[in-house]
């Protein structure tokens, strides 16, 4: 829908399945080393976040949800409204993440936000920066290094155009069919 952001940066691959919708201001977005792909069926609410996760067939993600990088969400899953999937979590087939709570580690405990201490002791060892950005967290200066890396990477993006196309069509404008 309007809005809707798919954006595969430095080489990344995302793969959206037959009747998945894209709501409103949401984002998938891929990497080259954290691919994201969406299964069939999907639902994918406003202004929600998709980065490097695999979610797969007939799963719901609502309004304002982050599924984030190496997460898997399985078949039949919901992620509600601004609900957070941590990297590298599984939420295990037809689980729900209620509103505003956060599923962290694999398989995916489930906890409301006000457990932060429980949901950080999960979440520590997985290690955000080097997973994502291949700095350790206790690199000194470690928003330095992640930034400059960032920029670096980022750069390769300055002469991107924009892509458009109608559904039915290939990117070059010819039919699928």
């Amino acid at each position: 829908m309007h809005g809707a952001r798919v954006i595969a940066e430095s080489g990344g691959r995302i793969e959206i399945g037959a009747n998945c919708i894209v709501m409103e201001n949401a984002v998938i977005r891929a990497t080259a080393k954290h691919p994201c792909s969406v299964g069939e069926h999907t639902l994918i609410g406003p202004m929600a976040h998709v980065v490097g996760a695999t979610v797969e067939d007939q799963v719901f993600i609502a309004t304002g949800a982050a599924i984030f990088h190496g997460a898997i969400v399985e078949r039949n899953a919901e992620v509600r409204i601004h609900a957070v999937v941590h990297l590298r979590t599984r939420v295990p087939a037809g689980a729900t993440v209620p509103i505003a709570w956060i599923a962290v580690g694999d398989p995916a405990t489930i906890l409301p936000p006000d457990r932060h201490d429980e949901i950080w002791r999960i979440q520590a060892p997985l290690n955000f920066p080097q997973w994502v950005y291949g700095v350790g967290r206790n690199m000194p200066d470690l928003m330095v290094h992640v930034t400059t890396g960032l920029s670096q990477a980022l750069a390769d993006h300055a002469s991107d155009r924009p892509v458009t196309f109608t559904l039915g069509t290939d990117l070059d404008g010819t039919s699928d069919n």
